[in-house]
């Protein structure tokens, strides 16, 4: 995991609720593009950063490019994350 790019990915609330929309299941390109008030442009530029990031996945389907999501790399990002937390009782006294 590219954990330097999941992060640049995960700090744009757009790219979070690109993901967030791709929780439901794949999606083309354009149908990600009707929630949001964003050029064409824009947009491409977000799903290259979420691409980069290993986040999403990309499949062409006719004349359309479909996204969804990595699961593996949204779960050891998890993962990543969680272990960063002090496992309770860790330190051995309270604060």
């Amino acid at each position: 995991m590219k954990q330097q790019a999941v992060f640049r990915a995960l700090a744009d609330p757009t790219r979070r609720a690109i993901l967030k929309r791709l929780q439901g299941g794949a999606l083309s390109a354009g149908e990600i593009g009707e929630a949001f008030d964003i050029t064409g442009a824009s947009l491409s530029h977000h799903f290259a950063v979420l691409k980069q990031a290993d986040l999403v996945r990309t499949e062409r389907r006719g004349q359309y490019i479909v996204y969804s999501l990595n699961t593996t790399v949204m779960e050891d990002f998890a993962r990543m994350m969680l272990d960063l937390i002090p496992a309770a009782g860790g330190r051995g006294g309270k604060r």
